[in-house]
């Protein structure tokens, strides 16, 4: 399955490496946010990665509502619980959510309905930094610390229509906004889900962008420049 180099199974708890989700970030996603990355002194597992994880363990749902709610380290062993209930908390080794999922309606288990979701979803997801954020942050006069950068995933929710699908769905952006709160701002990515050339679905994600500091154009375009620069080479 598409996520079998990305994690390992311990018995009744799952593993991500440092190694592994870097990997799933600029495989899969086309993300190279730093914080990805195995050797950085704040390095998580990607959200996007937990949030694969989840559709492959509990399927996809008419509606549903993710919430990080803690980092995930290096190697941290990760309890996914087998439950039928609609209010799925994902914990740690030390008994911390990581993870909350909300979900209701009708609930599919079609891997192919799983992987297309996950493939389309975590490349639109990986699209923020430059594509999305840049055009944002100059029009609201901000930017983050490229010497620290802190932009985290937060929440991501979306609703179908119908999980009957005639071809894989793919994702589209429908609209991005920057909600500034004095050193931090909330990005907000509405997304449609397509079946074909109609829209089946619809859902938005939530960026906290923090250490924010007044816009400057030479700095922050040397530093979208190295990113470019590192996709390119991968």
């Amino acid at each position: 399955m598409l996520l079998d180099p990305y994690y390992t199974q311990q018995e009744s708890s799952i593993k991500i490496s440092a190694e592994q989700a870097s990997f799933f970030a600029k495989k899969e996603c086309q993300d190279f946010n730093p914080i990805h990355d195995p050797d950085s002194k704040r390095f998580c597992v990607p959200g996007d990665l937990l949030f694969a994880l989840a559709l492959k363990e509990y399927g996809v749902s008419e509606s549903m509502n993710f919430t990080f709610t803690n980092m995930v380290g290096d190697s941290v062993a990760l309890n996914f619980p087998k439950t039928d209930s609609d209010h799925i908390i994902v914990t740690n080794d030390q008994g911390k959510s990581v993870l909350e999922i909300k979900k209701s309606g009708k609930s599919s288990d079609d891997i192919e309905l799983i992987e297309s979701l996950i493939k389309k979803y975590v490349v639109f997801s990986g699209q923020n930094f430059p594509t999305l954020l840049m055009p944002l942050m100059k029009e609201n006069n901000v930017m983050f610390n490229p010497a620290r950068p802190l932009v985290m995933y937060n929440s991501m929710n979306f609703e179908f229509d119908t999980l009957s699908l005639n071809n894989p769905v793919h994702v589209e952006l429908a609209e991005s906004t920057l909600e500034v709160e004095a050193k931090r701002a909330n990005e907000f990515l509405h997304f449609d889900i397509y079946d074909g050339e109609k829209v089946i679905g619809r859902g938005v994600k939530t960026v906290v962008v923090g250490g924010l500091k007044p816009y400057d154009h030479d700095s922050i375009t040397a530093f979208a420049e190295n990113y470019l620069a590192n996709r390119n080479a991968f």
